[in-house]
């Protein structure tokens, strides 16, 4: 159900891109626009990992320096099939983890020094499954995906602004000046409320299924019912410098927020747990 509701929501960014280009009634700017973005996002697509590693001063880790941690990532790569990724730490007391790279190949997991500090070995076990399975789905290009539309929808709507909102007399689009003023407004916020809820839906179907890889979905729950709370009151330095980072974690470390609205990039935490613990009873049912 997630995987279509993300390929509807990718649709809907199309659309919005498509309607945007039709509004300004002009194909030229429309093509340059996209293309740019393209550029843009392609870039950040192929240098995503090494940006984000950078912004949050992630530190790559062996078994000899981490043995405990590297062969808890060790252990679930092979349970998912998956190479071994890089592994990171990030030397910040809030809990919290991602994953990123741009496919299985080339992955890197980090997670926080508060993370390995609070969490048992079979808790941070559920967490690390969950970023192996955003490796496995392929998160960061379906994002990718997301955020090269996104940004050419956000630099039509500067074209429109530059070159349709100032003259009340432009014949080119059939929505006239209060259309494309419209459009300059809404445009880019609509297209930021589709992408935080392809972000929302990666999550659940992240959590679902790196319960499968470990095999318990409760070792996650009890994991994200310790780190939500801390989050809220532990700031992470590194995300509040770099904010665009924050929906890569695996809760929200810019505020922990907890409503499960259209302006969250990450799902309520008492939703996510109360799956995790449905999935786990299924899980147990099939057993018998």
């Amino acid at each position: 159900m997630n995987y279509f509701r993300t390929a509807l929501l990718l649709a809907g960014l199309t659309g919005l891109f498509v309607a945007i280009g039709f509004a300004l009634g002009g194909q030229t700017g429309m093509v340059i626009a996209f293309v740019v973005a393209l550029a843009m996002n392609a870039f950040a697509y192929w240098n995503s990992d090494k940006m984000v590693l950078r912004m949050t001063n992630a530190k790559e880790v062996s078994r000899e320096s981490a043995p405990e941690y590297y062969d808890i990532v060790a252990q679930l790569a092979e349970n998912a099939g998956l190479p071994m990724p890089k592994t990171y730490l990030i030397y910040e007391d809030q809990p919290n983890a991602f994953a990123t790279g741009r496919n299985p190949a080339n992955a890197a997991v980090a997670a926080t020094t508060g993370l390995l500090d609070i969490l048992t070995k079979e808790e941070l076990a559920g967490v690390m499954a969950h970023e192996l399975a955003h490796v496995k789905n392929r998160d960061i290009l379906t994002m990718s995906i997301a955020a090269t539309i996104g940004g050419a929808i956000a630099m039509l709507a500067q074209f429109g602004g530059l070159f349709g909102g100032g003259n009340r007399d432009n014949n080119g689009s059939p929505f006239g000046f209060i259309g494309i003023l419209a459009m300059v407004i809404l445009a880019p916020m609509a297209a930021g409320v589709i992408q935080m809820a392809i972000s929302r839906s990666r999550e659940y179907e992240a959590d679902k299924l790196g319960a499968e890889i470990c095999q318990r979905p409760l070792w996650l729950a009890s994991a994200l019912k310790k780190i939500a709370g801390r989050a809220q009151r532990q700031p992470m330095f590194a995300a509040e410098q770099n904010p665009a980072t924050a929906h890569m974690f695996i809760v929200n470390p810019l505020s922990g927020a907890r409503m499960d609205n259209l302006f969250s990039t990450h799902p309520n935490p008492d939703n996510r747990v109360a799956a995790l613990v449905q999935l786990a009873e299924e899980m147990e049912k099939n057993k018998t």
